[in-house]
């Protein structure tokens, strides 16, 4: 704490936001002046915070008060001095930093997002394996709707123009949003957030920001302030930003991209080749892991109703509705981009963009984990353009979440209590879904059945 203590009084802190992301990845916790979060070295939150949905809603009450305590108590903050941001939107000098849950006995809280990737990359570290990660991030621009009734419409660029057709890896286009994607790379830069590239995706103005690949907690740190970040610079810029998985009709979808490669923690060498250049065993097994067990962790990756909006069976092309796998291939779900040998990776192209970056690491992480460890074989590689039909993953919410609670191992390497939890807050989102009558249902069955 000391550190950190000198670290707000260098960059003359005033506030301090102390956040911890719940399971759908919202920023929740408290603000506070930095003299007292100095004094108090933490903060409590009642553990409920972590069983929330995103409409504030909880689990029923039974496993509500199987998983919490019933007299509501807190859980203990302790904040991470390698996971500390400035906050660049802010009027006055603030700081976020992220936060580790305990409960009040100083275990790790097992509802904690942070702490189920934690508890993934130990079972990593204990094999002497550090698996490095490289996350894409898509997202749409979008004029300001306030009636959630209407369709999202492109915002003007600085043409005045609103953007039509599909302008893939356009410069033009990506440069109508010049102002914003300059604001995104300052704050970005001055919260040494670690981005790269950026690029116009397929849908009118759709933008991608590609992450520089390294550590797995620290990457998922800064996708959770990276999507902050982007909404805090649409507001300034009068427009809103979505990261929902398909917020537009018959336009393509927003991923979470993750290239993912496994290195010896000691030397640093890339385990998934071997001295002569070749594939190795370990990579194999970790492609095996991945088709294997990415159906069962699939609400990880699609956490929400909106989220098989992407997988439709041939819709729009965009996003893969199979767990293949194909060197250079991005009609299946799992690519193997074209390397030298010590960067071969592999890219799991089937997580939304709206998945919780914590959640879906553990999980894609998690399945070639437990590939390596019972040497899964992976089916044969698709040479050209994918050509199977139907769904090889859960077609919508409830499927994936049956798939979920019926898998033992998913319990064992996630932890039991967490999955309960998860698969409850999606279950309280799901039957809040299904209580609103959509507008589809009013314009073809109000006056013809």
């Amino acid at each position: 704490m000391q550190q950190l203590a000198k670290w707000l009084e260098e960059n003359k802190i005033t506030e301090v936001e102390c956040i911890t992301p719940d399971q759908t990845g919202i920023a929740r916790g408290k603000i506070m002046p930095t003299g007292k979060f100095i004094a108090e070295g933490g903060i409590r939150l009642p553990q409920s915070v972590l069983l929330q949905t995103a409409t504030g809603d909880y689990p029923e009450s039974e496993l509500y008060y199987r998983l919490l305590d019933p007299r509501d108590i807190d859980m203990v903050l302790v904040p991470d001095e390698s996971a500390v941001f400035m906050v660049p939107w802010a009027l006055e000098p603030s700081a976020q930093v992220i936060h580790d849950c305990f409960d009040g006995e100083g275990n790790v809280f097992s509802l904690s997002p942070r702490s189920i990737l934690r508890r993934v990359l130990k079972l990593y570290s204990d094999k002497g394996w550090e698996p490095i990660v490289a996350p894409e991030m898509e997202f749409y621009l979008t004029k300001r709707c306030t009636d959630p009734d209407l369709p999202l419409e492109p915002p003007k660029g600085r043409s005045g123009r609103q953007e039509s057709g599909r302008q893939s890896f356009s410069i033009d286009a990506a440069n109508e949003f010049d102002p914003i994607i300059e604001d995104i790379y300052d704050w970005c830069e001055e919260m040494n957030l670690d981005i790269d590239t950026v690029i116009h995706e397929e849908g009118p103005a759709q933008l991608e920001f590609n992450f520089r690949h390294g550590n797995a907690l620290s990457l998922a740190d800064q996708v959770f302030i990276f999507k902050r970040t982007v909404r805090e610079a649409a507001l300034k810029h009068k427009i809103d930003a979505t990261f929902m998985a398909k917020p537009i009709e018959s336009e393509p979808g927003s991923s979470m991209h993750i290239h993912q490669s496994l290195t010896d923690s000691q030397t640093g060498e890339n385990l998934f080749s071997n001295a002569d250049g070749s594939p190795s065993e370990l990579f194999k097994h970790y492609i095996g892991g991945l088709q294997h067990y990415m159906p069962m962790m699939m609400p990880l990756f699609a956490p929400n109703v909106n989220s098989y909006r992407r997988f439709l069976p041939g819709e729009d092309g965009s996003a893969p509705t199979n767990i293949e796998w194909g060197e250079e291939n991005r009609t299946t779900g799992l690519r193997v981009p074209q390397s030298k040998p010590n960067a071969r990776r592999v890219e799991n192209r089937v997580p939304g963009s709206d998945t919780n970056p914590y959640l879906a690491l553990a999980g894609s992480l998690a399945a070639g984990y437990l590939g390596m460890l019972n040497k899964l074989e992976p089916r044969e590689p698709i040479a050209g353009r994918y050509q199977g039909e139907g769904v090889d993953i859960p077609s919508n919410l409830e499927f994936a979440l049956e798939a979920m609670a019926e898998s033992e191992e998913v319990r064992e390497i996630l932890g039991g209590d967490f999955v309960d939890g998860f698969i409850g807050t999606r279950l309280a989102e799901y039957e809040g879904f299904k209580r609103v009558i959509s507008s589809w249902e009013r314009e073809f069955l109000l006056t013809a059945v």
